[in-house]
């Protein structure tokens, strides 16, 4: 027999936790040694492991906090967007809309078309929830929120936006919004939300986007022609809260599905 083979035979395995540890993979230190004898720099809490308490974290104060704030909405928009523009002026009318038809306004809580909808929250006297995302340039919750709360991960602050919305209202926005915009989409068209309606807000913005996926990803057969049902496109602020609420309510009474 091969010393490997007597190796392999004489190998008696480790428990740590839930593995089970044989040979070399054996030879490690237990957890509570692991624990109590570091005496280096705090390298743990940039380990794996750490993090994954981290995440939970997130997902623990979020739902907490997000738990009870009653029928919401999800506004979406350039953190560009300058205050007095049109679309700056178009988020405030989206939120003060929504805050008096008694619907609260989720955003990512940082300037431009943001704060715009949380200002207009605010102005008609509803929820103004704020979702900041830890970025490498400084943007902290704009002046409107008051309910914020601040994440690392981008994962759960999304998950955020869809557990506690009925709906997206999407403004004229870059790549966050776009980001934003196209997981909604794809988490409606696979169903793995219901009942979730989306809705964007100025046509010549978005126009131009919806015959380039007409114009190329149907055309393709990419995506289908229903796939475009997820969407609707509007010019007025009061037109796109209204299409939202209604359509929030409507499926859940019919019994409708979104199209695959």
């Amino acid at each position: 027999m091969s010393i490997n083979a007597d190796s392999a035979k004489n190998s008696q395995p480790r428990h740590k936790g839930p593995l089970e540890l044989r040979r070399k993979q054996a030879a490690v230190e237990m957890s509570d040694q692991h624990l109590l004898d570091t005496k280096g720099p705090g390298q743990f809490v940039h380990t794996d492991p750490w993090r994954v308490l981290r995440i939970q974290s997130e997902f623990v104060e979020g739902f907490g906090a997000l738990a009870d704030i009653g029928k919401a909405v999800s506004v979406f928009g350039s953190a560009r967007t300058k205050p007095g523009s049109l679309y700056y002026e178009m988020g405030v009318q989206v939120g003060r809309k929504l805050a008096e038809a008694g619907v609260a306004v989720i955003t990512g809580g940082g300037p431009g078309s943001m704060e715009a909808a949380n200002r207009g929250t605010v102005e008609g006297n509803g929820v103004s929830v704020g979702l900041g995302i830890e970025l490498p340039f400084e943007q902290g919750l704009n002046q409107w929120v008051d309910l914020g709360i601040n994440f690392r991960y981008f994962f759960a602050r999304k998950t955020m936006f869809v557990k506690y919305a009925q709906g997206f209202i999407v403004l004229p926005g870059g790549l966050g919004t776009l980001d934003e915009l196209f997981e909604a989409m794809v988490l409606v068209q696979t169903r793995k939300v219901t009942s979730f309606p989306i809705v964007l807000l100025g046509v010549d913005f978005w126009g131009p986007m919806i015959d380039w996926i007409r114009g190329t990803l149907v055309a393709e057969g990419m995506v289908s022609e229903k796939d475009l049902d997820l969407i609707q496109l509007v010019d007025d602020p009061a037109e796109a809260v209204d299409r939202v609420l209604h359509a929030a309510v409507a499926p859940a009474m019919n019994g409708e599905q979104r199209p695959e």
